[in-house]
């Protein structure tokens, strides 16, 4: 259950299950209406990419937009969780849901009854393979292999197109059970020879299965955005134009589209698959002592995992030219300060490398709210915390906020060049290298917060996904 304004309910396909308390009138409701419920009802699909609930509680990229829109508004955001496409339609059909957010696209949804926001993204369709297999080029290629995508989606929308106007002879499978995610996971382990999904959702579970690559890209460009339905008062959907034509509505999908795409950056196959060797290597050796600094210092104990991965690829024998040794690369002084007597021992680097990292975070100003405060954090572990401060003044010089890293990253390289940082109180700093230092860090910590669900999914008795024991439905070629 979530805590504060937001309330949680969750509904199947077509049938509703209320978890928290909704308003007896399911009929559309006006602004007026609104208002004088509290609240407004969003409908939203549990993914990757638009919500999902981690160790903080609810996030995800829309369902932060659509908490800064029910700000905007006034109103307490409470939403509804659907499976697929039709959940999504039947929620606002119904007046369940005032709008949704849930990743839709307008070419989608061009058979229903709606009204739109103004488009917030652009997404491609992709055709997603195992590395290594041999490539296929177009759909016609695809005749001798399995193709499986999520029932009632955008993908089976457009396969029906592409079958009905240009290949009679297309056929795939439907499954009403499975997400992208978990398709694009069958694909990896080798259960199924393609899926299709969306550029995003690709961009963002490539960095854990590395494996996947894009075959094709299928049709053009799609617009992303809200949905209302046809039927009710249009006052929202005027609302929702109003509050993404407005300045403060773009730095905030700027501030998004970095917190939850900003660091996915290059992909690098050949670094990613070792990180994973050294996951489940080397990392076992060092877990205990990774949880118990976490423990003692307020961290995911996956983040500092992921900072000493960053640092020395686990090595507890690392050392750099600057005199920096251990998993966490303490310096001698640093070291000295915090009492650690031998940099060498993993238990004293990691727990010396956690509690150094706490006193960062606690010098920043509390203006500074998460993520951005973490992020600072290490950024100052790296560069150390006069450069970081120089970078946040040179920030509010520039009319930027120095409280969000969108802004403070693009800043900190400013500090190699000389008509910058001559007029900066610690002067020069390769700037660039806590941008990258950052940025390594939080994919290495999306991939062990991924593998550690995975198995602990797996610990709770759930079995490896498989084809027999799911809802398949099989859509044969019109010839």
């Amino acid at each position: 259950m979530l805590r504060g304004v937001i309330s949680l309910l969750a509904i199947a396909l077509l049938a509703f299950t209320t978890v928290t308390t909704l308003s007896g009138n399911v009929r559309p409701q006006g602004m007026d209406e609104l208002h004088k419920t509290g609240k407004v009802v969003m409908v939203t699909r549990n993914s990757p990419t638009t919500y999902y609930d981690d160790r903080d509680g609810a996030t995800g990229y829309e369902y932060e937009l659509a908490k800064a829109f029910a700000h905007y508004l006034g109103l307490e955001l409470e939403i509804l969780v659907a499976d697929n496409l039709e959940g999504v339609m039947a929620a606002l059909e119904s007046g369940q849901a005032q709008f949704a957010a849930a990743g839709l696209s307008k070419e989608q949804t061009a058979d229903y009854p709606l009204h739109y926001s103004p488009s917030y993204m652009t997404v491609s369709e992709y055709i997603v393979m195992r590395r290594g297999g041999e490539r296929p080029t177009s759909l016609n290629d695809l005749a001798q292999s399995s193709l499986m995508v999520t029932a009632h989606s955008r993908h089976a929308s457009s396969l029906r197109r592409w079958q009905r106007d240009e290949l009679p002879s297309l056929s795939w499978q439907e499954s009403t059970d499975l997400e992208a995610s978990d398709l694009m996971q069958m694909v990896s382990d080798g259960d199924l020879d393609f899926t299709m999904v969306n550029s995003n959702e690709f961009q963002m579970m490539q960095t854990y299965l590395p494996n996947l690559e894009v075959a094709f890209t299928l049709g053009d460009l799609q617009n992303v955005a809200w949905s209302f339905p046809q039927n009710s008062d249009d006052g929202l959907a005027q609302e929702a134009f109003n509050f993404f034509y407005q300045a403060e509505t773009g730095a905030v999908l700027a501030e998004l589209s970095e917190r939850f795409y900003g660091h996915l950056g290059q992909f690098d196959y050949v670094g990613a698959q070792r990180f994973l060797r050294h996951s489940q290597r080397a990392l076992p050796r060092y877990l205990a002592h990774f949880q118990k600094a976490a423990d003692d210092n307020n961290f995911d104990w996956r983040l500092l995992a992921a900072m000493g991965y960053q640092e020395s690829h686990w090595n507890p024998k690392a050392r750099s030219y600057t005199g920096v040794r251990g998993i966490m690369m303490l310096t001698q002084n640093t070291a000295s300060e915090l009492g650690i007597e031998n940099r060498l021992d993993p238990l004293q680097s990691i727990e010396g490398g956690g509690r150094y990292l706490a006193k960062l975070r606690s010098r920043i100003d509390d203006e500074v709210q998460e993520p951005d405060r973490t992020w600072m954090s290490l950024a100052a572990y790296n560069v150390g915390y006069g450069h970081l401060s120089d970078a946040r003044k040179l920030t509010s010089q520039l009319g930027k906020n120095p409280n969000l890293w969108i802004d403070v990253k693009d800043s900190l390289p400013l500090l190699s060049q000389r008509r910058y940082y001559r007029n900066t109180r610690y002067g020069y700093a390769r700037g660039q290298e806590p941008v990258n230092y950052v940025q390594n860090i939080r994919r290495y910590y999306d991939v062990l917060v991924w593998n550690d669900e995975q198995y602990a999914t797996i610990g709770e008795g759930s079995d490896a996904l498989q084809l027999s024991s799911l809802n398949v439905t099989v859509v044969p070629p019109l010839l």
